[in-house]
């Protein structure tokens, strides 16, 4: 089994102008076809940003390469589209999920709750990150809610794929909000999503973090402490991992 590491969006901050991190989407080629863990932007969000994304050009400077979405990166390893099978999302995020339309054949696996707070009406203003034309297609989601697993001792889902995929509820960041949990060769790769900060770092006020990413931080630093052995990431990672 062999993962790759895809950078599907990369962000510029201006002030600090050294702040530059990409939106990790971890591609995993499996006996089944490609799982891919969130999309990050797709081929129409650089042709056409979507509202969201133009205010926070306001404050960020995305270089806004179309060479960064995903379905560019799977065809440069060798692949069609259609080879990715699966997508697990994280969050419904528009730098998450932008990159739906580009694989239409796919099975979306995400939790219940985040799928009903992409269709609702905003109650948060975190839900302004969802952009509905995102699944204008009709993509194909399975939706999974918590039956009373547990991975290492986090509340799981387990998914029904290989290898071995859990969906970890991390409730915060968006409303049905979840990390990946999937078994490489002799450990697992933990991937948080938006529930801790870019690359477990403290980029912002414990407040501010808080707020953007919910309250898991403080337990998943102490479980990537107890657990040297996995690999941990998260959704945003400085562009130095990539590189």
């Amino acid at each position: 089994m062999t993962i790759h590491f895809l950078n599907c969006f990369t962000w510029s901050a201006r002030i600090p102008s050294d702040w530059r991190t990409g939106a990790l989407c971890p591609l995993v080629e499996t006996d089944h076809g490609l799982l891919l863990v969130d999309t990050g932007l797709g081929r129409d969000d650089y042709r056409r940003p979507p509202v969201v994304l133009q205010a926070l050009r306001l404050v960020t400077r995305p270089p806004m390469d179309p060479e960064e979405a995903a379905v560019r990166q799977v065809a440069r390893l060798g692949y069609r589209p259609e080879e990715v099978r699966d997508i697990v999302l994280t969050h419904l995020h528009f730098d998450h999920a932008g990159g739906l339309p580009d694989f239409p054949h796919a099975r979306v696996h995400i939790h219940r709750r985040e799928h009903e707070a992409f269709h609702r009406f905003p109650r948060h203003p975190l839900d302004l990150g969802y952009v509905r034309r995102n699944a204008a297609h009709g993509p194909v989601f399975v939706l999974h809610e918590a039956a009373g697993e547990h991975w290492h001792g986090f509340e799981a889902i387990r998914l029904p794929l290989e290898p071995e995929v859990w969906m970890i509820p991390l409730f915060g960041h968006t409303c049905g909000h979840c990390g990946v949990a999937i078994r490489t060769e002799g450990s697992w790769l933990f991937h948080v999503g938006s529930a801790a900060p870019i690359g477990f770092s403290r980029p912002v006020p414990p407040r501010m973090a808080s707020l953007m990413v919910g309250r898991h931080a403080p337990r998943l630093r102490a479980f990537r402490t107890a657990h040297p052995e996995m690999q941990m990431t998260t959704g945003h990672m400085w562009l130095n991992f990539f590189e």
